[in-house]
């Protein structure tokens, strides 16, 4: 499994909601706290090549997933993949 980066704010319940899924799933992840990094969205969308809106911005390896609900479907097409 390749590292999970969430791009995040502890202050976001999305943002801590995908770090709680990294975690159950015993998936590694980063998680970048834009605060503490004194990052902006422009900052994140300069990394994954797109605007950002909303956080958190997850990547998966070099694949750009997106927020968390987006994250959670993944996971669950991930889980469904493996079983097949």
């Amino acid at each position: 499994m390749e590292q999970v980066t969430i791009y995040g704010r502890s202050s976001c319940g999305f943002c801590i909601r995908a770090k709680q899924l990294c975690e159950v799933k015993g998936m590694p992840y980063q998680w970048i706290d834009m605060v503490a990094e004194n990052l902006t969205k422009d900052d994140i969308a300069a990394k994954i090549g797109r605007p950002v809106y909303t956080v958190p911005q997850i990547l998966v390896g070099d694949q750009y997933i997106g927020g968390c609900d987006e994250f959670m479907s993944w996971v669950r097409a991930q889980e469904a993949a493996a079983s097949n």
